[in-house]
């Protein structure tokens, strides 16, 4: 089989179209401040230019058929490409003058990481930030139509599993639905963000903070504009309010979009939702009575701070209000195994993925079952509904593959000379797209330290983290390339 490449090209110059406005979007910023504005308006115009370029140039004679290939390589050149390009604006500002930590920074941004390799964050022109924060939120926003109604039609992803859970859709019937998918779901997600930024300016944030802490919140990204994070927030109004944005945003869309149309039964009923609510809400309240225990502050506070770091852990986000590897050693191991746990399915978190873990545990133990009786059908089931054979096998791959990526990235890191402690946060944070480690790349800590071939590492591992694995691994397999 041939890869349509004049139509792959077409769409990838579509995407730095789109990716020039959005760097243009950022000018009213600069000129608001009186900063320095061209860098923003000549990175916008040679994006946009380049994009035009490529599109004009493949327009003619294209066949409009997409394969399965064809959509794995559009996939991983999509946020590789939008990922170089977005580079240029820190690199012509001066912010961020060297390829290698600007491309750290840009990825770390479109695969709602949160990774940082800039030191003082509140010397950056506001121009800069907003496109820092703005990266972010397109990211999100492509992996919420990428989760939902491409990976499906691929035959991978997370999304797989609530097809499976639904009677009636299949990737095949919602092929024709994806734009309608897409524009719903893009409304919601620019709907909550504009929500999200009037509370928090409510809240006594400035419009300027309110509105890129609300685009990295509902990307799960992490991002902020201040050094301290929403720690330098020191009211307990904001930090509630990014706690509840938070956790919708590591919702799975479709059940949110439930629950804003009044459906709480139908979302409540989703397996998944209820084991990643009362994950998160047992593990605050039991990590809020020992901070309480040993830290002379009020139980609010120690609530607050414990279901603050518990909720952006587990949705990848990666704000920060306290050090949680500065409580205790066995908790600093409970938020460390949390990096890999993932939020929902189907939303904008990165991670392992609650429902994976959810059929993992299932199968274990219809396992047992299954060898005390050799000859009975004893399937996996979610939301009461057995699932496929074929979905319990890729799931398991997908763990069994996830953590040999991630020891193998662990061996290759400490190879560079980091200290294992920092390998491992480091690995398990950019891998499930978290953004703060452990060790030197800690909650009050950055990258910046991490050597030149290490953030390369931590880029690609960010990448394939994002693009749940076997999108980008699909491309290093021999029989990819070849012509069937």
């Amino acid at each position: 089989m041939r890869f349509n490449f004049k139509l792959i090209l077409n769409i990838l110059g579509i995407l730095l179209i789109f990716n020039g406005i959005f760097m243009l979007l950022c000018l009213p910023f600069s000129l608001y401040y009186r900063e320095t504005w061209w860098h923003l308006a000549a990175s916008g115009g040679i994006t946009a230019l380049a994009g035009g370029i490529i599109t004009a140039s493949t327009r003619k004679n294209a066949n409009k058929e997409l394969k399965k290939k064809d959509g794995y390589l559009i996939v991983t050149m999509g946020w590789l490409i939008m990922s170089f390009f977005g580079t240029i604006p820190y690199l012509l500002s001066g912010s961020i003058p060297d390829l290698t930590n600007a491309f750290f920074e840009t990825i770390s941004g479109y695969t709602t990481t949160g990774a940082s390799i800039i030191n003082n964050i509140e010397g950056v022109p506001k121009g800069i930030l907003f496109w820092r924060s703005l990266t972010q939120w397109i990211g999100g926003m492509g992996i919420i139509v990428l989760a939902v109604a491409i990976l499906p039609i691929l035959g991978i992803g997370g999304m797989q599993l609530f097809v499976a859970e639904a009677p009636g859709i299949s990737p095949d019937k919602m092929k024709p639905r994806i734009k309608e998918v897409a524009k719903r779901l893009w409304f919601m997600y620019l709907g909550l963000t504009v929500a999200e930024t009037i509370l928090l300016m409510f809240g006594g944030m400035t419009f300027f903070d309110a509105i890129n802490h609300s685009l990295t919140t509902m990307a799960t990204g992490g991002f902020s504009t201040k050094n301290a994070s929403v720690a330098y927030y020191e009211s307990a109004y904001i930090q509630y309010v990014i706690i509840v944005f938070m956790f919708l945003a590591g919702t799975n869309f479709t059940i949110t979009y439930f629950g804003l149309k009044g459906k709480f039964r139908k979302a409540w009923d989703n397996e998944e939702f209820r084991n990643y609510f009362f994950i998160t809400l047992i593990l605050s309240i039991c990590i809020s009575f020992f901070v309480f225990s040993s830290k002379w502050e009020s139980f609010e506070k120690s609530f607050r701070d414990s279901l603050f770091q518990v909720v952006s852990v587990i949705t990848t986000t990666g704000f920060v209000t306290a050090d949680y590897t500065a409580w205790a050693p066995f908790l600093t191991i409970i938020f460390f195994l949390l990096m890999f746990m993932g939020a929902s399915a189907g939303s904008t978190a990165g991670g392992i993925k609650v429902v994976r873990h959810t059929l993992l545990f299932k199968n274990s133990f219809l396992e047992m079952k299954r060898q005390l009786h050799p000859s009975a059908i004893i399937p996996v089931r979610l939301n009461g509904i057995a699932v496929s054979r074929d979905i319990t096998y890729n799931v398991l791959a997908f763990i069994m593959i996830y953590l040999l990526v991630y020891g193998v990235g662990v061996f290759l890191l400490s190879f560079t000379g980091e200290e294992f402690d920092t390998a491992l946060g480091a690995v398990a944070t950019c891998l499930g797209n978290i953004g703060p480690g452990l060790g030197a790349v800690g909650p009050v800590n950055n990258f910046h330290e991490i050597t030149g071939f290490g953030k390369w590492l931590l880029s690609f591992l960010m990448l394939l983290g994002r693009l749940e694995l076997f999108t980008v691994l699909m491309l290093f397999n021999r029989n990819f390339w070849q012509k069937i």
